[in-house]
């Protein structure tokens, strides 16, 4: 009971960061006396992942696994992947709308819940000590995985990206049990630290103690990968993937069925680390399947936008949409035209929207009526390969969607998404991933991509994705054969999106680039083109943290 009481008090042992709030029991075990033995940082470390879980209610917040929820809805929506069907009093609508405020549940509870789990790992860094026991040692690797993941998770969201510059305000840093940090780091620093934690965790574990629930040596290095990309560190990423690998061939570190991958993320040898759930940990409603899939319980209010749905109608035969995007058809099968322009009620704009109307066959290409005045949807075959229809409305050429008829809700048609759903059968569970092979094998691509004169080893690795996506060999990339596409990194960065869709990676892909986050696609976000600069990218610091602890704001808010 001793343990367990303290394992309590681990997790409550900080509010934010820097509130320096302490709720340890007078007639309790200190932390050095329980990591006296491997059984004591096993606990604590356990505790933490169950933290992430929300499996421990805290301090008021209802559990929802808020932590992996909030994670994803926070990275994926801001970005140009996610559609929000109508406007909704959950945060999620503020996320996609870049209406976020320092007193929303979200931006405070995965601030919260990250540096309690950093809190954790250092207790496990501070007190245990190193080479005892190949299985401390795991430990002790754990702690120092966490604390690099959670830092990295931190300061992507609530900070500039690294490509920004170094000297940008980071987030506090938090690397001993000490929590009366009250700044800021500059990014840089923050990024080395991370680079430093998840190295040494490299070098302490092993395998797995377990399922993929539980970081491991390739975990470490895998999202050390990321790290090194986030940095521009090239031939980091290209040496680090390169030891994962060890001469293997990459698509052998790949699940051969992309669709059975996610709701067996635990058990896939394609997972390098995931936040594991058991059939005990459904969330129903509040899980993050049901922002994506309505199935007896789910909301069904986030689906794919019109500009990843193009890219993945290039190839019929890409499983990652055939199995992971599930349309809901009518049953009536009529040809129906999505029209991305202005509605009118009574000659009165109501926005850009989709325009839902019957689209009749003529020759090539495609006719249909919208608010009194007919338009021809024209017929564009792309080098050759693939099918696209456009109209010209006032003077904007747009890309139009011509489908049999799908169900829709507030004129967006319904694409369910199943990346996070139908583990054990259950709509709403899944084991969320955190790192995996595809994206591993993508971010040596990108690094290549960057470094000059290595634009075959970029598409190389591209194709290994691709392949096992059931891209035909038509669909493969070469130097000769770039499909419209003007270099190897536009290749890429596509292909992550493709394949990382919905699991976090795309809005940093896109602002670390430098790109423009292209919106202009019906749906309640708003229709804009955001510059990679734009502010309200990055979060705010929580409410009751600048407050209390007087930490820089982060501008506009």
């Amino acid at each position: 009971m001793k343990k367990i009481a303290l394992l309590m008090a681990l997790v409550a042992g900080v509010v934010l960061s820097s509130c320096n709030l302490e709720y340890f029991p007078s007639d309790e075990l200190n932390d050095q006396v329980l990591l006296q033995n491997e059984s004591g940082a096993a606990y604590i470390m356990d505790g933490c992942y169950a933290l992430l879980k929300d499996e421990i209610d805290f301090l008021g917040y209802a559990s929802g696994n808020t932590f992996a929820r909030h994670y994803f809805q926070m990275s994926e929506f801001p970005a140009d992947n996610a559609c929000l069907s109508s406007h909704t009093t959950d945060a999620l609508y503020e996320a996609t709308a870049y209406a976020m405020t320092d007193n929303l549940k979200n931006v405070g509870t995965l601030w919260m819940i990250a540096y309690k789990a950093i809190y954790m790992a250092n207790t496990v860094i501070t007190s245990f000590e190193e080479g005892i026991s190949a299985d401390g040692d795991q430990l002790l690797g754990e702690a120092y995985f966490v604390r690099g993941w959670m830092h990295l998770n931190l300061v992507t969201l609530y900070a500039k990206p690294y490509s920004h510059g170094r000297d940008n305000i980071g987030v506090p840093l938090h690397i001993s049990t000490n929590n009366a940090v009250v700044t800021r780091a500059k990014v840089g620093d923050v990024y080395d630290q991370i680079v430093k934690d998840l190295t040494k965790a490299s070098q302490l574990m092993g395998p797995s103690r377990g399922n993929t629930g539980y970081p491991c040596k390739d975990a470490a290095l895998g999202l050390l990968s990321r790290v090194h990309l986030y940095m521009e560190n090239w031939e980091e990423v290209v040496n680090t993937v390169n030891t994962m690998l060890a001469g293997a061939d990459p698509a052998s570190k790949l699940a051969k069925d992309l669709n059975a991958l996610f709701p067996n993320a635990k058990t896939e040898s394609e997972t390098l680390f995931c936040i594991a759930h058991e059939p005990t940990d459904t969330r129903g409603q509040s899980s993050i399947g049901s922002m994506y899939l309505k199935d007896g319980m789910g909301w069904g209010e986030i689906y794919p936008s019109n500009t990843l749905l193009y890219l993945y109608e290039r190839y019929p035969e890409d499983v990652r949409y055939s199995k992971i995007i599930l349309p809901q058809y009518l049953a009536s099968g009529a040809i129906t035209a999505y029209l991305p322009i202005e509605a009118q009620e009574g000659g009165i704009s109501t926005g850009r929207s989709n325009m839902v109307v019957p689209a009749t066959k003529d020759g090539d290409n495609y006719t249909c009526t919208a608010n009194g005045t007919k338009y021809t949807l024209e017929k564009r075959t792309i080098n050759g390969e693939y099918t696209e229809y456009w109209m010209n409305y006032e003077g904007e050429d747009l890309q139009v969607r011509v489908h049999p008829a799908i169900n829709n809700r507030k004129s967006i048609p319904i694409y369910y998404i199943n990346k996070f759903s139908y583990q054990d059968g259950d709509p709403m569970l899944s084991s969320p991933i955190v790192c995996r092979w595809g994206e591993v094998i993508l971010n040596r691509a990108e690094a290549y991509a960057h470094m000059g004169g290595k634009d075959a080893e970029a598409l190389a690795d591209v194709n290994v994705i691709r392949e096992r996506a059931g891209i035909p060999a038509e669909g493969m990339f070469a130097a000769d054969k770039m499909h419209g596409y003007a270099s190897a990194l536009d290749v890429v960065l596509d292909e992550r999106r493709l394949e990382l869709a919905f699991e976090g990676h795309r809005l940093f892909d896109l602002i670390r680039n430098k790109r423009t986050i292209d919106r202009r696609f019906p749906g309640a976000q708003p229709w804009e083109v955001v510059e990679p600069t734009y502010e309200k990218l990055q979060y705010p610091i929580p409410n009751n943290e600048w407050t209390v602890s007087g930490i820089e704001q982060n501008p506009t808010y």
